[in-house]
């Protein structure tokens, strides 16, 4: 069963296009506080579309709703604060250091021109920390490598301290223990209330989270609890059963079927 908590997001769309290329089709979707849901399906099924479309990033043909009111009418201030975005390939001035890319994150709660406060400080180390980059702080973005430029960007999503956070692809260029990170990150958010929406390849990683959402051909095919059976076979589907759930130490996992 879908958590019955307070729908954070929700999306009701005849379709969204790109140039003259429609990709998402009657989308009816709606995403609870609390939980963290990750967006699965093949490539070009239209996930990285409809996260898109969730943060007002590309028009649609319908509505999507923000915390119970109209994305659409919400201040751009007031809905940078409530929705936070980490999306694929994230740019950032390769001159500033780590710590100042994040403090980019905390710009939704100063006025305009203001100097970052104790808050803003505080929240970014904090975000800092919780993705292993403290250490990184006084480093400049384009000294990065990839994971560590990847958990800055991920640390500047997290510092604006928002109730709904999408994330296309968070886990590019992490190494296993920084995805292990990652999960935990993406666990205690919700945990905290928060809902947080991920698209992943990683179907390992998104079968931990509390719900998938499967996409497939543009359209929303499935959307439940990842531990249901249902789920499962949706996911299978969706990939004409070329993979398969199996259990595995006390967890969900997917694995290729060969032959």
């Amino acid at each position: 069963m879908i958590a019955t908590e307070k729908i954070a997001v929700s999306a009701r769309l005849a379709g969204a296009s790109i140039g003259k290329h429609q990709i998402l089709h009657a989308i009816d979707l709606h995403l609870h506080a609390g939980r963290w849901v990750a967006v699965v399906g093949p490539n070009g099924a239209g996930k990285s579309t409809l996260l898109r479309v969730l943060a007002g990033l590309l028009p649609c043909d319908g509505q999507v709703m923000l915390q119970g009111r109209p994305l659409a009418d919400w201040p751009t201030r007031a809905r940078a604060a409530q929705l936070a975005w980490l999306g694929q390939a994230e740019s950032g001035s390769d001159d500033l250091t780590a710590c100042d890319v994040v403090l980019l994150g905390r710009l939704p709660h100063r006025p305009w021109l203001a100097p970052p406060g104790e808050a803003d400080h505080a929240a970014v180390e904090q975000a800092l920390r919780a993705t292993q980059a403290w250490a990184l702080r006084e480093r400049r973005l384009g000294e990065l490598s990839g994971g560590e430029r990847q958990r800055v960007l991920l640390a500047r999503a997290l510092a604006v301290r928002a109730p709904v956070l999408l994330m296309d692809e968070p886990l590019a260029h992490l190494d296993p223990p920084h995805q292990a990170d990652w999960i935990a990150l993406a666990r205690a958010q919700a945990a905290g209330g928060a809902l947080v929406v991920s698209v992943l390849h990683e179907l390992g990683v998104a079968l931990q989270a509390d719900e998938l959402v499967v996409v497939r051909a543009g359209r929303v095919v499935h959307h439940g609890a990842t531990g249901h059976a249902d789920t499962h076979r949706a996911l299978q589907a969706a990939f004409d059963d070329r993979v398969r759930v199996h259990p595995v130490a006390g967890q969900w996992v997917a694995l290729p079927r060969i032959g």
